[in-house]
């Protein structure tokens, strides 16, 4: 689904990613995993077409992803609905005047009639348990409900895969549990879902893959996440981890 070769990206001078090359296959569950800096969140913006690599090649279901195609109107509108992006700050994301007109406002950027746009809203409401928030305003809403709106927004447009920058940043433990439990059952109904995160106590659970970055934002390794996880040494080289780490039984 995701192919990317030789891929580098930097921030005027300032190098984010040096020649990445990387696949995920439809229905994959992928975690990118490194010390902050390291580029996770810019590979997933250019996962999501949000940035164009400097060098290297991207291509989404074997079509490329670069300046050229994404100026196409039809096919940009078709990827983004296909591949959806969580931001990490849900206020980033958030800007209508009520939940309902957030959720509502991809499927009417697809061209759906009113019908299926309200049906739509309705089964994600009820999807995330936002039943009476329809009229309230985001800016009102806590970290988690706002996070569960940005979700939602996105998962009204029914994309293939869905792609979430440190989504468990500032969530209480159970919003936490629950977006875990949540991204797992994406996954197990054929969704592809691909998430940047820390958290290395959730990282075995909700992804069955790894892909660990370096500070200086290379791959260092693309493991099961179990393995992944059990290399301590590895983590530690990374700074990822301290000298004190250890594994969860």
């Amino acid at each position: 689904m995701f192919e990317l070769t030789d891929v580098s990206y930097s921030y005027n001078d300032t190098p984010a990613l040096r020649s990445v090359t990387l696949t995920i296959e439809k229905g994959e569950s992928v975690s990118f995993l490194g010390a902050n800096g390291c580029g996770k969140s810019t590979l997933l913006k250019v996962l999501n077409g949000l940035v164009v690599p400097d060098a290297g090649t991207y291509a989404f279901d074997g079509n490329a992803i670069n300046r050229k195609t994404l100026a196409n109107v039809t096919f940009s509108k078709r990827f983004h609905q296909r591949v959806g992006f969580v931001f990490q700050n849900s206020d980033t994301q958030l800007f209508c005047a009520d939940v309902f007109e957030e959720i509502a406002f991809g499927p009417r950027q697809m061209g759906l009639d009113q019908h299926e746009v309200e049906k739509r809203v309705c089964e994600t409401v009820t999807l995330l348990g936002l039943a009476g928030f329809e009229s309230r305003h985001p800016y009102h809403l806590s970290g988690g409900e706002k996070r569960k709106v940005a979700l939602a927004a996105v998962l009204a447009m029914n994309p293939d895969a869905l792609i979430l920058d440190e989504p468990m940043n500032g969530l209480d433990p159970r919003t936490m549990r629950w977006l875990a439990d949540f991204l797992i059952h994406l996954n197990s109904i054929g969704k592809t879902v691909i998430i940047s995160t820390h958290n290395l106590e959730l990282v075995q659970e909700i992804s069955k893959r790894t892909v660990l970055f370096t500070e200086d934002h290379t791959i260092a390794a693309d493991l099961p996440s179990s393995a992944l996880l059990e290399n301590i040494d590895l983590l530690k080289q990374v700074n990822l981890v301290d000298q004190n780490f250890r594994a969860r039984a």
